[in-house]
């Protein structure tokens, strides 16, 4: 990357189990986990997966959020998970996903039309839970 523009760099998910969040981020949701055999062996504190060659979700273990005081009163609002994050797709790798999902009984909400997005309107979108409660958005704009 050579240009400066602000962009998202990583979002943390607070999870149970960061082996287990790593596994459905990565078959049903179609993510590279990273770090993951660090995780195992004791060497990072939480893995990751790739949402795209800029941008990671941490999958956090709940249990660290007691440690979280990188702020005053920061550990007060750790844990909680965020209303959701969304992942843009092309259409075809959103069709995809929705298709993995349902193959993996994962419960997903109906198609919305023409959301307002980063990028203005969004053709479709849905939502779905991952294991830990976490809500996803899945939307493309092609």
């Amino acid at each position: 990357m050579t240009d400066n523009t602000t962009r998202l760099d990583h979002v943390v998910l607070w999870v149970r189990d960061p082996v287990a969040a790593a596994g459905f981020y990565e078959k049903s949701v179609g993510l590279e986990p990273i770090r993951l055999a660090e995780f195992t062996a004791g060497t990072v504190s939480f893995p990751s997966v790739r949402v795209n060659e800029e941008t990671i979700l941490d999958l956090a273990p709940l249990d660290m959020a007691e440690r979280m005081n990188m702020l005053p009163g920061a550990a007060a609002g750790a844990g909680h998970p965020v209303n959701h994050v969304c992942l843009s797709l092309t259409a075809d790798a959103f069709d995809a996903l929705r298709g993995r999902l349902k193959e993996a009984a994962v419960p997903v909400s109906d198609l919305s039309y023409d959301s307002y997005g980063a990028r203005g309107p969004a053709k479709r979108s849905f939502y779905f839970r991952d294991p830990d409660g976490n809500i996803v958005e899945a939307r493309h704009y092609d």
